[in-house]
């Protein structure tokens, strides 16, 4: 019985990263059998194949495997385990080159496949006829591409991936499994090469049908020098990407303009209306991926408001308080702030635009600040005394809000502020 560390921590260590620990390591051990290591104190975890649980690091170790299609998508496979499987069919099985690397517990590599080879080199390469078999590894392959920007797909690894989308294998895949991908490639450092990746194979149109349909779309070249909508939406979810954005700002910035490739072709470059068409693509999109609540709420919330949230310097006090109600800020002050990043990305995700300030950001919290200073309990109190009920109350307090908004604005302060006598 031998134990290998394969995977990502061979080849992060290859980079001169940590290779982690616990479930960032994953282990194989050929020569064993599932008796032989519940009796050495593994715990069998494993679902579809042995896995087992190490007795003291509960690190994950799995069984040398081989594995046979037996029909469409990522599911389709029977796997074999069993003694006589050696390392080099365990890794001819893995997706990618730079992925199909182990160590010896000496610390030897055994790398049967070049592996090390095109990491120097910067290449992406399948590993051999197995990644054909799982289209999910076009995703995984595009979301390497979005961690490491500078290396290259390989020629045939690019015209493989084409022939898979065009046999139908992407559209077997089930929705959790891509939003998995899609989610953790949108936080790669340039979420815009997995969806290029994607384009590139033919498989966005599949997968992401409302996202394809942005590109040729034009806008205003006075507010869009790019132009290209599609390009407009690479470089937003890329600027997510440089200020750190959460998933839910990423997906929020990658859906925030679906319905500018709805815009009737009579007022083109021009978008008017693209906001609520937007609205009326996304519940589709989130169902069909099965998208988390926080993403598909913010998603919404951004496409609906980033134009108000863009033109709030020039809007007044009851506008002001308007767009917070609807944005909820009174109970989701942190939902808010993911909105003005998202508007911010979506500002700065323009040709030229990239290190422009956001001034917007910073009025729309100052405005929020003076709204949420009013003591909503005393002025409830006030309009019960003067006999008020129901929604009468709720006016009151909107009007104390618009007021106080009015004097942020003006630069009068309210009167709760001024100094006695």
């Amino acid at each position: 019985m031998k134990t290998y560390l394969v995977g990502g921590a061979v080849r992060d260590g290859l980079l001169g990263r940590s290779a982690g620990s616990g479930g960032d390591r994953d282990w194989v051990i050929v020569g064993a059998t599932p008796e032989a290591m519940r009796a050495a104190g593994y715990l069998p975890v494993g679902k579809d194949f042995p896995v087992f649980l190490h007795p003291h690091t509960r690190e994950e170790y799995a069984l040398a495997r081989t594995e046979r299609k037996t029909a469409r998508g990522y599911h389709g496979f029977v796997f074999h385990t069993g003694p006589e499987v050696t390392l080099e069919q365990d890794l001819s099985r893995r997706d990618l080159t730079v992925n199909a690397m182990a160590r010896t517990e000496e610390g030897r590599l055994v790398d049967p496949y070049g592996g090390a080879r095109d990491l120097a080199e910067g290449v992406l390469r399948h590993v051999g006829p197995a990644f054909e078999e799982d289209p999910v590894r076009i995703l995984r392959l595009a979301r390497f591409a979005a961690r490491w920007p500078d290396f290259r797909i390989a020629d045939e690894t690019l015209a493989l991936c084409r022939r898979m989308v065009a046999a139908g294998e992407v559209d077997a895949l089930v929705p959790e499994r891509v939003w998995q991908e899609l989610a953790r490639g949108l936080m790669e450092p340039r979420p815009s090469r997995m969806l290029q990746v994607l384009r590139d194979c033919a498989a966005l149109e599949r997968l992401l049908p409302e996202v394809e349909a942005l590109f040729g779309v034009p806008q205003r070249a006075d507010y869009h020098p790019e132009v290209d909508t599609g390009v407009h939406t690479l470089m937003v979810i890329d600027m997510a990407a440089r200020l750190e954005a959460p998933l839910p700002v990423r997906w929020a910035a990658l859906t925030h303009d679906l319905g500018k490739a709805t815009t009737p072709a009579d007022i083109l470059p021009r978008h008017i209306g693209h906001e609520e068409r937007s609205l009326r693509l996304l519940p589709g999109l989130t169902q069909r991926l099965r998208v988390p609540g926080d993403c598909a709420a913010l998603a919404e919330l951004v496409a609906r408001e980033h134009g108000h949230a863009h033109r709030c310097e020039g809007i007044g006090a009851a506008a002001l308080v308007r767009l917070f109600d609807r944005c909820d800020a009174w109970r989701r002050p942190d939902r808010f702030e993911q909105l003005l990043l998202a508007c911010e990305c979506d500002a700065r995700g323009r040709l030229g635009f990239e290190d422009q300030p956001y001034p917007q950001a910073d009025h729309l919290r100052r405005a929020l600040s003076a709204a949420r200073a009013v003591d909503s309990a005393a002025v409830a109190e006030a309009a019960l005394a003067r006999g008020q009920r129901g929604t009468a109350v709720g006016l009151a307090l909107h009007a104390a809000r618009c007021d106080a908004v009015g004097r942020h604005l003006t630069g009068r302060p309210h009167p709760a502020l001024l100094p006695a006598g």
